[in-house]
C-alpha cells in the first residue's frame, strides 16, 4: 500500500484548542489508533502535516500540532521542553484522549521524549526520527545559506527553484542535511525525483523549515533550550519505543539516536545506511522503513 498517497482534499484544516495550558494549533486527519505528530525546528503543523503523509488515513487518527512559537500556537509561557510536553498531554485531554502514539522528528525530540517520561501513561509507543536528545547546537550555516533561508529574496528564490528547477532545489535540499559523495547524491536525486510521493514531500518540506517570522520565535527558542540539555531522563521511558536514523544525517548527529536507544529500555534502531536527514522520507528503502514506523505505533510497539 502506498502510505503517500496524494488526494485533492485539504492535507488537514487547523483549529485552535483551548487547552488548560493555553491554545495550541492543531488538527486532527483521519481514522483508527491516535498518533500525535511532533514537528521538527523549525515547522508547524504544516511540517507535521507532511510527516504524517507515511501514516494511513484509515489506520491512524494523526493529531497534527504546531508546537510554541510556531505559527498558530504561541511561545508565552510554554517556553520549557517540559512545558511543551504538557501541552501535548493538555491537547490530548482537551480532545478527550487517554492514550496515543507519539511521532517526532528532529527537534520535536526532546518534548516527545519528556512527553513520554512525565506522562507514561498517556504514550502507546514512541517513534523518534532523527531526533534531539543531548545538548544540540545548529550546524553552521555559511552566509549564502543563510540568506537564502532568512531574507525574503532569498525565499522568494527558494520558492521559484521549487517550481521550475525541482532537480536543483531537491539536490541542494539533500546535500544541506546530509554527507553523501557526489556519487551518492546524485543517484539519491534521481530516486527521488522518480517517485511521486518522495518527489512531492521533498518540494513540500522546505517552506516549513524556514524560520520566517511566523516561526522565528519558536525556532530561536528550541535553539536555546536543546544547547541547554543536560538529560532528558530517557532511562526512565517504559513506552515501546523505535529509534529511526540514517548514517549520513549532518543535521543531527547519529551518536545522539545510538545513545537513545543505548539509554530508553528495551529500545528498537532502526539505521538507514547512507540515509540523510530526511531518510524516513526518501531513502530507497523508506518504504519498508514507514511501514515499521506505522506497524509500531499502530500495534502499541508489536
Amino acid at each position: 500500500m502506498d502510505h503517500a498517497t496524494r488526494t485533492d482534499e485539504p492535507e488537514y484544516v487547523s483549529e485552535i484548542a483551548e487547552t488548560a495550558l493555553g491554545p495550541v494549533e492543531y488538527a486532527v486527519v483521519g481514522t483508527g489508533s491516535p498518533v500525535v505528530v511532533v514537528h521538527g525546528s523549525p515547522g508547524g503543523i504544516d511540517a507535521a502535516a507532511l510527516m504524517a503523509r507515511i501514516l494511513p488515513r484509515d489506520r491512524v487518527s494523526a493529531i497534527l500540532l504546531s508546537r510554541p512559537g510556531y505559527l498558530g500556537t504561541p511561545l508565552a509561557g510554554r517556553s520549557t521542553i517540559d512545558e511543551q510536553a504538557d501541552l501535548v498531554a493538555a491537547l490530548l485531554d482537551h480532545l478527550a484522549i487517554d492514550r496515543a502514539g507519539v511521532y517526532t522528528w528532529s527537534g520535536g525530540g526532546p518534548s516527545g521524549y519528556r512527553l513520554a517520561v512525565r506522562h507514561p501513561e498517556r504514550v502507546t509507543a514512541l517513534v523518534a526520527n532523527a531526533a534531539v536528545c543531548q545538548a544540540y547546537e545548529a550546524p553552521h550555516q555559511d552566509l549564502a545559506t543563510r540568506l537564502m533561508f532568512t531574507t525574503a529574496p532569498g525565499r522568494w528564490l527558494l520558492r521559484l527553484l521549487a517550481a521550475h528547477q525541482p532537480e536543483q532545489y531537491i539536490r541542494s535540499e539533500l546535500a544541506s542535511e546530509g554527507d553523501l559523495t557526489d556519487e551518492q547524491l546524485s543517484r539519491r536525486v534521481e530516486e527521488v525525483l522518480a517517485d511521486p510521493a518522495k518527489r512531492d514531500l521533498a518540494l513540500a518540506l522546505g517552506p516549513t523549515a524556514v524560520p520566517d517570522a511566523h516561526r522565528r520565535a519558536g525556532f530561536h527558542n528550541d535553539l536555546d533550550r536543546f544547547a541547554a540539555i543536560t538529560s532528558l531522563e530517557l532511562e526512565k521511558i517504559t513506552a515501546p519505543t523505535l529509534v529511526v536514523q540514517g548514517t549520513a544525517d549532518s543535521d543531527l548527529p547519529p551518536a545522539q539516536s545510538t545513545f537513545a536507544a543505548d539509554t530508553i529500555p528495551g529500545a528498537e534502531l532502526l539505521t538507514l545506511d547512507s540515509g540523510t536527514h530526511l531518510a524516513l522520507y526518501t531513502h530507497p528503502d523508506a518504504a519498508a522503513a514507514q511501514a515499521r514506523v506505522v506497524e509500531f505505533l499502530t500495534r502499541g510497539g508489536g
